[in-house]
């Protein structure tokens, strides 16, 4: 069964809201873009021509407010890790984070030293862990897939209210 269920009324599709909101949701990410380390140039890579991030509907925007998607590309150390978690605050619900390479994972070959943060996931919740040093952009790309199938798995609820 694919995205039309049954046609009742010529030209007249119906469609279950749920399904049709995530579709729209998972078919238009606006990622919020900050390099950090050096799986930001990976990432700039996936956004280039060869790989192409506009494909799947994703577009690179400056501002978090504009945002449903942060990517973190890098190592977080304890300076950058407040102005990660203001950055994901501006951003507006729904709102998803794909964790970027082995430092933003558990803090990689910087693990346990005494100014980084093991995991961008004890600052801002992740929702996909894309693991490499760094991780090539065919890795991204399939991190930005399987978010796609989560979004699409999702319910109506406020995300927020889930978590809380």
């Amino acid at each position: 069964m694919g995205l039309i269920d049954h046609e009742e009324l010529p030209g007249i599709v119906t469609v279950p809201l749920r399904r049709l909101v995530n579709w729209s949701r998972k078919s238009s990410l606006w990622y919020l873009l900050f390099g950090i380390a050096c799986c930001a140039i990976e990432m700039m890579a996936t956004g280039a021509s060869r790989y192409d991030f506009d494909r799947f509907g994703m577009i690179f925007r400056a501002s978090p407010r504009q945002s449903d998607l942060m990517i973190v590309p890098g190592t977080i150390n304890e300076k950058i890790a407040d102005r990660v978690k203001v950055l994901y605050d501006q951003m507006a619900e729904p709102r998803w984070v794909i964790a970027m390479g082995g430092c933003a994972i558990n803090g990689g070959p910087y693990h346990g030293e005494y100014n980084i943060v093991d995991g961008v996931d004890r600052v801002i919740p992740v929702d996909v862990y894309v693991p490499g040093c760094p991780p090539r952009p065919e890795a991204l790309m399939h991190g930005v897939l399987l978010l796609q199938e989560k979004i699409a798995r999702e319910g109506l609820e406020s995300r927020a209210a889930a978590r809380a």
